[in-house]
């Protein structure tokens, strides 16, 4: 893991949250690696909709999975979510606000800039 990873902008990445404690690494950001095949590098601040469906859809953020170390989200959590499951979220119309600055350069091999910004809760 490089500890000089980008965000979107090309600039260093920022922390995502460290309550809960995110990130692929569990390390407070969007960091990633080879190993991270569903890349978890999207900074979200869910929203009880965004939840609602992402359970619904199969990928359940909502109950807690201690033997993960994973401790449930709720709504107005910010987490690093996976990029392919982001993408669904947009194309569902269920997509919730996101930190650009927080939001790993890597993301943009599936999402372009454009699309992430709609989103976006810090656009510079």
């Amino acid at each position: 893991m490089s500890k000089n990873q980008k965000n979107v902008y090309g600039e260093p990445l920022e922390g995502c949250s460290e309550n809960p404690k995110t990130g692929w690494f569990r390390d407070g950001c969007c960091n990633t690696d080879n190993n991270d095949v569903g890349y978890h590098t999207v900074c979200a601040k869910v929203t009880k909709s965004f939840l609602e469906w992402s359970q619904k859809a199969g990928n359940d953020l909502i109950t807690p999975k201690k033997e993960f170390g994973f401790p449930g989200l709720k709504d107005g959590d910010s987490w690093c979510v996976c990029a392919s499951w982001y993408a669904r979220s947009v194309e569902e119309g269920y997509a919730c606000p996101i930190y650009l600055k927080k939001t790993n350069i890597k993301t943009l091999e599936l999402i372009s800039l454009d699309k992430l910004k709609k989103f976006a809760l810090d656009l510079s």
